[in-house]
């Protein structure tokens, strides 16, 4: 009769871990889902349309020395856009397409604000001086 008790003992004992290990799984489920709703909600879409100008980030490791330059690349003009952030990018001097996501681009503002740019030029008179 011990032997039939130990183990039906041994087989709650193994349910209970197995109960303990699928209540693990789905609180760890929960907790990835609120995770990416949070991280969601706060991060920024980026939509770019075809005909823009873009900046890529050069994410490349740099062990060289020297000047250092900037991280982002030449402007780039998006060709296509598909779901799911994946942009088709063609480089101004080539005809050869690349696809990227979107999380290494932002939208390059160089040409827009040259064309709007005005100079203007105010010229300062000295205030009128009392002589008494």
């Amino acid at each position: 009769m011990g032997l039939e008790r130990t183990g039906a003992e041994r087989k709650m004992q193994l349910q209970e871990l197995e109960n303990l290990l699928l209540e693990a799984y789905d609180n760890s489920r929960l907790y990835k889902e609120k995770m990416k709703a949070m991280h969601d909600k706060h991060s920024k879409r980026r939509e770019f349309r075809p005909g823009e100008l873009v900046l890529l980030y050069n994410s490349r490791l740099r062990l060289m020395p020297g000047k250092p330059r900037s991280r982002w690349e030449v402007p780039y003009r998006v060709e296509k856009a598909e779901p799911y952030g994946v942009f088709h990018l063609s480089h101004p001097s080539s005809s050869k397409f690349i696809k990227v996501n979107g999380h290494r681009l932002k939208l390059y503002h160089g040409e827009q604000m040259k064309k709007s740019k005005e100079l203007e030029i105010f010229l300062l008179e000295d205030p009128p001086t009392v002589d008494d």
